[in-house]
């Protein structure tokens, strides 16, 4: 992957003060990036990457994977191996964490207890020198903008789970860095609250338009607040790309099952546009199918009453709830076929649903042709 060239003559602490690319303020470029901790333990493997600017980008993958310590790597906090890095078009190798033009929050938020909401804030601005007058107003308009200026003099321990999450992120906010890293900051909080601050800074990223870089492991997280996701998985990162796209067409089984529920079976190629699978002959979108393995989300499949089903369309597959599942939302249903072999099929709660169906019922499941995607191993 070719990156922003760097003159050799460069001296280290000249790299945190050239000023950055015009068209590249907030890119991140991995090139060949690798991490071995002891024992031979690759914890990042070869990693090459470009996040583009103002984009909000996800790393997600399972505990152990890699991603906090990529994250890491990008502050300054870990040093690669191998490979370099590039912030705004500027090698960062030589460049120490607190000279970056990044902020990270962390998951523990790392308040200052014995600091005010207003000194936490203002403490990078301090320490950077920056005059009395011009920390005030930063840290008034940053407290404005999170909605947290009611608790200006309060200390962090008297303060909720998300009105902290809300400090540590104005105190990386106020420092106007060309990135911000944040490491699952909201793992601590109540589903409820959770959910509402998933929406709030996917907003807040927007208005602001800086590089958000976000460390999860939770795919519903990733799914709603990205603009491209990156799966990691053992130190690799297996896809990278739009949500939707990764979420639709992912490259592999683990990214499937990862991304959310699935039903995947191995296939072989048939004649006449059919793959064979565990459900029986099935005809899929590709015209060209090959054997392999083959997907399809629960979401996707139809189901009707045994007498209500359509007649003439491919792939109607007859079969018994076996179980159902109330989720709000949607309800979770799992289908015997007529041969043995399972189905999961969800489906949504809504005025328009005529009925639900329970368990010992007949029903018929439609899988469209174009809805089935063939995936990697």
């Amino acid at each position: 992957m070719a990156g922003p060239v760097v003159s050799a003559a460069m001296k280290p602490h000249d790299a945190a003060s050239e000023p950055a690319v015009a068209d590249r303020r907030g890119q991140i470029v991995l090139e060949d990036i690798s991490r071995v901790f002891a024992a031979d333990v690759v914890a990042v493997d070869r990693i090459n990457l470009v996040i583009h600017r103002g984009e909000f980008f996800t790393l997600l993958g399972p505990s152990g994977c890699g991603k906090t310590t990529l994250l890491r790597m990008i502050a300054g906090f870990e040093t690669p191996d191998s490979g370099r890095i590039l912030v705004s078009g500027r090698e960062m190798q030589a460049v120490p964490a607190h000279r970056r033009p990044v902020n990270t929050v962390f998951q523990s938020y790392a308040l200052f207890p014995h600091l005010t909401v207003a000194e936490n804030i203002a403490f990078g601005l301090r320490m950077r020198g920056v005059a009395k007058a011009e920390r005030r107003e930063r840290t008034r308009r940053i407290m404005e903008l999170l909605q947290i200026d009611a608790f200006a003099n309060r200390n962090p321990a008297q303060l909720s789970g998300g009105q902290r999450q809300r400090v540590a992120l104005a105190r990386a906010l106020v420092n106007e860095p060309e990135v911000v890293l944040l490491d699952e900051p909201l793992s601590a909080l109540d589903a409820k609250l959770r959910a509402e601050l998933q929406v709030e800074l996917m907003r807040m990223q927007k208005r602001l338009g800086m590089t958000f870089i976000f460390v999860t492991h939770d795919q519903h997280e990733a799914l709603v607040m990205s603009d491209r996701i990156g799966v990691m998985q053992r130190g690799r990162l297996l896809q990278v790309g739009p949500v939707l796209d990764v979420y639709e067409r992912p490259s592999s089984v683990f990214v499937a099952e990862f991304l959310g529920l699935s039903n995947i079976w191995p296939v072989t190629a048939l004649p006449g546009g059919l793959i064979d699978t565990p459900l029986g002959p099935l005809a899929i979108g590709n015209p060209d199918p090959a054997s392999g393995t083959a997907m399809i989300r629960p979401e996707k499949i139809w189901m009707y009453s045994e007498s209500g089903a359509p007649t003439g369309r491919p792939n109607m597959v007859a079969g018994v709830v076996r179980e159902a599942i109330y989720m709000g939302a949607s309800t979770q249903y799992r289908v015997e076929l007529e041969n043995g072999a399972p189905l999961l099929v969800y489906d949504t709660n809504n005025q328009a649903a005529e009925r639900s169906w329970r368990p010992g019922e007949a029903v018929t499941c439609e899988l469209k042709p174009e809805n089935i995607v063939l995936i990697g191993s």
